[in-house]
């Protein structure tokens, strides 16, 4: 209503002249749903965006605000994303409703702390057939750091196996309050959707801000589009911006002047203006999306804000790992495609490298395994390119004699080792979230990866939170499949780094043929160097097909050989045509031929397989 002309109206421009005004922030409301992988997040969703007829029923598909493929195969969001909804409440006051679907995987942790910043409150969903699992305590644990309303929200309570006293009584031991309050839901069946929403605009704050103040809005997320450039999610803190205004990005000070700016309804819908407390997008046109950052502030470049919103910061790749084109006449295609996939994420860093095995191909790195897996898989899919990842590696703090500080993402540039003073690895803060009958298993897990246990809490009456300090190089190799198979899936994990710290560590090499072969070097620690040295000769030796002469497979250590193996030369049998005679004559031809190999093996290369490779990755499996 403006306070000039008595009209009721939601454009930026008051109708009697005066003073601009928008429609009343009182009356938005952002929030976001947060939950485990595959607890019924997106589904959720997609009830919300019908309820509210966002999206008509002939447009429906399931986890639509899921457009990625693999999001849809592998059941988990990996792109953030903002829809708009407009919702009649029970009081008949229409509210705005910003909905901010967040990444679940703990690889996109910072991803999801932003988009909270973004919003007032949250939706907790948890399942009731599975209750409180690691990643929903991880994501609880962000938005109470962000200060949200938090809703619990019990799903699938429809299903066979469903206990949602059980859960909800969990909940409250979590949280506080009545376990009857708590909301009992069914997204995929449709049970009880309208409280989820009557409950949000009665229960999550209206956004706080001064729209007269200078322009702050937070970048919650990015894509790259061919024709606008780079396209930021934005939920504006103070002030205002028109398609017109020149902006500012503060961390990269870089100024543009905005394509377009707009909505999501659920699709880009341009508007006119955005205002202190919506959520919408800023089309930039930057061609680089390392110009525009998650978590960066943007303002205007004249009057600019005095300051950022808190909480920026650079992702930092976590896993390193050589990707190679199998083919290498594919090199050109393999860097065209990781350029297009950094386009729609940043976090993806990458530069070209050179193996003596391999050829050409690139160093590339990853917020985590599951990052890793995702970039390999839409690298495969969406540019038709079939590649090898090398055994991944993590970045090591190497302090030199001479005081130098490096830092060594690849096992073969780490320098001799008469240069070193010392190697710090990455350690990392574990939270395993486990029923109690598998306290046992877990702990000789984490025990035999060189983990150290810190503390217990029991968040729920039979379920354990277990926090150890393990290094990152053991959690990268297999560690959470190994966790699910000794906890029948039950268990979860959520882990963030703690320190760098210093160890005892050597470089693991393997040399073919007196030849090091850098893409199955691995630093490793020394007491561990000899029994991985030895199980990788073995893996290698069955892996590595027969040549026509003799190789022989060495694992060196701290400057010695610690464990070799022969394959042994495809023979021919130059003797077969010699029926008695002097045993002479059968010498002297297999005289020439033992000649024939040496020569042989002086010029020969040794093709080693892909599954030689990732031979690394399973040393414990025997």
């Amino acid at each position: 209503m403006c306070l000039h002309c008595a009209q009721a109206h939601v454009c930026s421009l008051c109708l009697c002249g005066k003073k601009k005004e928008r429609t009343m922030s009182k009356n938005i409301r952002n929030f976001s749903i947060i939950a485990h992988i595959d607890h019924g997040k997106s589904t959720l969703a997609d009830r919300l965006l019908q309820l509210t007829d966002t999206i008509a029923d002939r447009d429906m598909t399931a986890q639509v605000l899921d457009d990625m493929d693999l999001e849809r195969e592998k059941g988990v969001t990996i792109k953030a994303s903002a829809v708009y909804m407009k919702y009649t409440g029970e009081d008949g006051i229409i509210y705005d409703l910003n909905l901010i679907d967040t990444p679940g995987h703990v690889d996109f942790g910072y991803e999801v702390s932003r988009a909270m910043n973004a919003c007032e409150g949250a939706l907790l969903v948890v399942d009731a057939t599975q209750g409180i699992e690691a990643q929903t305590l991880a994501n609880l644990y962000s938005a109470l750091e962000a200060d949200l309303e938090i809703i619990p929200v019990i799903n699938k309570i429809d299903m066979t196996f469903a206990d949602p006293d059980k859960v909800a009584n969990d909940i409250v031991s979590l949280l506080g309050g009545d376990p009857d309050s708590i909301l009992r839901i069914s997204a995929k069946n449709n049970i009880n959707i309208p409280v989820v929403l009557e409950t949000v605009v009665k229960r999550v704050p209206p956004p706080k801000g001064d729209p007269d103040a200078p322009l702050r809005a937070l970048i919650f997320d990015t894509h790259y589009d061919s024709y606008k450039g780079v396209i930021a999610y934005v939920r504006v803190v103070d002030g205002s911006l028109t398609p017109t205004d020149t902006l500012r990005l503060m961390a990269t000070k870089t100024d543009l002047k905005p394509v377009e700016i707009g909505i999501f309804a659920p699709v880009m819908k341009t508007t006119k203006t955005l205002s202190a407390g919506e959520v919408g997008y800023i089309a930039t046109g930057l061609k680089t999306i390392q110009e525009c950052r998650v978590g960066d502030t943007i303002t205007q470049a004249r009057g600019p804000a005095s300051g950022p919103l808190p909480g920026y910061r650079t992702p930092k790749p976590m896993v390193f790992a050589g990707i190679y084109p199998v083919v290498a006449e594919e090199y050109s295609e393999l860097r065209d495609g990781l350029e297009k996939l950094q386009l729609n994420d940043a976090s993806l860093v990458y530069e070209p490298e050179t193996s003596q095995a391999l050829g050409f191909g690139f160093r590339a790195g990853f917020l985590g395994l599951f990052h890793m897996e995702i970039i390999q898989e839409r690298i495969e899919r969406e540019y038709d390119l079939n590649v090898l990842f090398t055994a991944p590696s993590v970045e090591y703090e190497v302090l030199m004699k001479d005081g130098k500080t490096l830092m060594v993402d690849s096992p073969a540039e780490l320098p001799e080792e008469g240069d070193i003073e010392e190697i710090r690895e990455p350690w990392m803060n574990i939270e395993i979230f486990t029923p109690t009958e598998y306290y046992g298993p877990i702990m000789e897990l984490v025990t035999k990866r060189r983990g150290s246990f810190i503390e217990q809490q029991y968040p729920a009456p039979s379920r354990v939170q277990l926090n150890y300090e393990i290094p990152l190089s053991e959690l990268i190799i297999d560690f959470f499949d190994d966790l699910k198979s000794r906890t029948r899936g039950y268990a979860s994990l959520d882990y963030h780094l703690a320190e760098y710290r210093k160890d005892d560590l050597v470089k693991l090499e393997i040399l073919v043929n007196q030849e090091p072969v850098d893409a199955l070097a691995a630093i490793v620690h020394r007491e561990a160097a000899y029994h991985k040295g030895q199980r990788l000769i073995t893996k290698l030796r069955k892996t590595i097909p027969r040549q026509m002469f003799d190789v022989a497979i060495q694992a060196a250590a701290a400057g010695r050989v610690i464990s070799r193996a022969n394959i042994k030369a495809l023979r021919k049998d130059v003797t077969a045509k010699c029926y008695g005679g002097d045993i002479s004559r059968k010498k002297k031809l297999l005289e020439k031929q033992k000649k024939g190999k040496k020569r042989m093996k002086m010029v020969g290369n040794v093709e080693i397989p892909q599954a030689a490779f990732m031979a690394v990755l399973k040393l414990d499996d025997d």
